[in-house]
């Protein structure tokens, strides 16, 4: 029997290259996301690639109500899920904290932070069927360190980090493995978003050195859900060579 991945954020960037990547593994998938017709596009595209089954559920991680309506909504040959990576999040702006949006500030912490939460606590009912379970966080090196303009981002994904550990240590009796994976600089839609469309702005990130890939991260998730059920990655930070911290990159 196939086992099950559930995918948040799947439309795009991480969760659409881990997504790809499970599925050419074997997995079979439920994957989420905002973007109706985009996820629909991914489910198919996986099943004719892959030959593995695909569910959509389109919702949004930050309304509580949409979660669990959709959880809910799970049919029964997907009932028993072994792996949820949680991969919705954004960042918004990178302004000085004084002159920041607040706006953006709601939605990084309704998304990256409680967003997480109400997926994780939805899902794991379901979780709980599988006798090897599994959790991946995806958080940042912003949940690291801090950096200049990166305040509620970086507040946020601290939040992460530390969330992910409180599982580790809650879900520890369950024999659930939590698994967080923080990635540097990766070249993605992420800071299209950031800076809300502006291309240029965004290109400039990743100028003079060659950043992670989308590939990279979900290979780094491969990694750490294929080993023994007795050995668990609790903690794992990625980033480019060209990037030693969240603030140094050698640009050529």
């Amino acid at each position: 029997m196939s086992k099950i991945a559930m995918i948040t954020g799947a439309t795009a960037g991480f969760g659409k290259a881990c997504a790809e990547k499970f599925a050419a593994g074997g997995y079979d998938l439920i994957v989420t996301g905002r973007r109706a017709e985009k996820l629909d596009f991914l489910c198919q595209q996986i099943r004719d690639t892959y030959s593995v089954k695909c569910l959509p559920l389109v919702f949004d991680v930050r309304n509580k109500n949409e979660v669990k309506q959709a959880v809910d909504s799970i049919p029964g040959e997907f009932a028993k899920i072994d792996l949820l990576i949680n991969n919705a999040g954004l960042a918004l702006g990178r302004d000085y904290f004084d002159e920041a949006d607040m706006d953006d500030w709601e939605t990084m912490i309704d998304t990256n932070l409680k967003g997480l939460l109400y997926v994780s606590r939805a899902v794991l009912p379901h979780l709980k069927q599988s006798a090897n379970a599994h959790i991946i966080n995806i958080g940042s090196i912003a949940g690291k360190e801090v950096y200049e303009k990166g305040n509620v981002y970086c507040a946020s994904k601290h939040a992460v980090d530390a969330i992910s550990k409180a599982m580790r240590i809650d879900l520890l009796r369950l024999g659930i493995k939590v698994t967080a994976i923080h990635p540097g600089a990766a070249d993605t839609e992420f800071s299209i978003v950031r800076f809300k469309g502006d291309t240029e702005k965004a290109a400039a990130v990743y100028t003079g050195y060659e950043p992670l890939r989308a590939e990279d991260i979900a290979d780094t998730a491969w990694y750490c859900a294929s080993l023994p059920p007795h050995v668990c990655i609790n903690d794992l930070v990625i980033m480019a060579t060209a990037q030693a911290n969240s603030y140094l990159t050698f640009k050529k």
